[in-house]
């Protein structure tokens, strides 16, 4: 038997050291910050090993997003996101997709429905073990959806919907980033525009009773000046209503000149429609979620004529422009559905994505990606109006702060949108 003898001191302190470097170990894993918080990113550049990261191997990376693919909210949505998924296909074909890895894009199908979003998220994060969610649909949906994602520590970027929770504290949720503008300032910029320019005017609202209708509701009141303008009426109805025609009788009944609708296409089309069969002949404001050309289809170019809406992007139709008319390209070879204005929203939250990739190529993590994205600063995008710039950080998480108004126009018998006035900074209204 081997006698320790002289050794014994020696074999004392290296007892007595690694004793010490366990304890240090585990007080380090007890105070370590949750993995679920962007704090606690690895401090290293380099890239980990393929396999280490949730959807990152050595040839893809794996993104997903929930969004209404059928029902009411599939048809009127279904454009944005086939313009994701023709840029990203574009990408792979025709840049060699991006960080030398293919993009792999995986949806589900939620129908808008807050409880099968719970669901296909799941199935995505945990199964499918996406690396980010991308464009991900609706307000009542995503609300399902979005504090999990924070708690597994998912970048959840692009929120398709602007209610106002999303961005109003970053810091308690550093993993959910909005694309599109705040609905409680859409309101307010509607209500002040009808003081300015239709004082006297009665005005009424007919909204979607849920996050989406409520913060349209507060800003429309807290925009209009009660010495010019009077809320005579409120209408909601509910996300699953198939006939509105009730709530614009009552509008009408009231006695309103001027109205807010705080509604998705499918019923802004019936509203706007109806008034025109009732012969009322209200001012029609609808909010920035109707402002593709498909709304002449729903309802018709005339009853659509005169109503107005807001965008931050060049329109589909300006095809002498050269960033649009890429992307009717991209559309025609890549996409299965003609381009229009919301697949131009699309394609600039996939362009929004790859290019935060590309800059987290040398630490391809889930936090150098949200690295990536604060670092955003004055981004002028192709497909957006000029001076309409993204800028992200930590504390700011609300991506599009600026649009300009539209107008629905007649000619030649066909309904088009049409820029006019100059644009109005969101920022600046809140």
């Amino acid at each position: 038997m081997w006698k320790l003898g002289k050794f014994w001191p020696i074999f004392l302190a290296l007892a007595a050291l690694l004793l010490v470097l366990a304890v240090a170990c585990e007080e380090e894993e007890e105070e370590g910050t949750p993995t679920g918080t962007p704090t606690a990113a690895a401090t290293e550049t380099e890239t980990p090993a393929a396999g280490e990261v949730p959807g990152i191997t050595d040839t893809e990376i794996v993104l997903g997003s929930h969004f209404a693919l059928s029902g009411t909210y599939g048809a009127a949505y279904a454009p944005v996101i086939a313009g994701v998924k023709a840029y990203f296909k574009y990408v792979n074909a025709e840049e060699g997709g991006v960080c030398g890895r293919q993009i792999v894009f995986k949806i589900e199908d939620d129908q808008y429905d807050p409880a099968q979003a719970v669901g296909v998220t799941r199935k995505l994060v945990e199964d499918d073990e996406v690396f980010a969610m991308v464009a991900n649909l609706g307000t009542a949906a995503h609300s399902a959806v979005w504090e999990y994602l924070n708690e597994e520590g998912v970048p959840d970027l692009w929120i398709m919907s602007g209610a106002h929770k999303w961005a109003a504290d970053p810091v308690a949720h550093p993993w959910s980033v909005a694309i599109l503008p705040d609905y409680y300032v859409e309101g307010t910029i509607v209500g002040r525009y009808i003081s300015e320019n239709m004082p006297g005017k009665k005005v009424g609202i007919f909204y979607q009773n849920d996050d989406y209708g409520k913060d349209e509701l507060a800003g429309l009141k807290n925009g209009l000046d009660p010495d010019k303008n009077e809320l005579v009426a409120d209408q909601s109805y509910e996300s699953t209503a198939v006939d509105i025609r009730s709530q614009i009788t009552n509008l009408k009944n009231a006695g309103v000149e001027v109205v807010h609708g705080a509604c998705i296409p499918g019923h802004c089309a019936q509203a706007v429609k109806t008034a025109q069969q009732m012969g009322w002949d209200a001012q029609f404001f609808i909010g920035y979620v109707n402002s593709d050309a498909a709304m002449f289809m729903y309802s018709s170019p005339e009853a659509m004529e005169g109503v107005i809406t807001l965008q931050a992007n060049k329109m589909a139709d300006w095809t002498d422009d050269p960033a649009i008319a890429e992307h009717h390209r991209i559309m025609e070879e890549y996409g299965d559905l003609p381009p229009g204005n919301f697949t131009v929203v699309g394609q600039v939250a996939a362009m929004l994505t790859v290019d935060a990739l590309s800059r987290t190529c040398d630490n391809l993590t889930r936090q150098g990606l949200m690295d990536a994205i604060h670092d955003f600063k004055d981004y002028q995008g192709d497909l957006a109006l000029p001076g309409i710039t993204i800028t992200l950080s930590p504390t700011d998480h609300l991506s599009i702060e600026a649009m300009k108004m539209l107008k629905a126009t007649l000619v030649d018998g066909k309904g088009k949108y049409e820029y006019f006035g100059e644009v109005i900074s969101f920022a600046e209204e809140q």
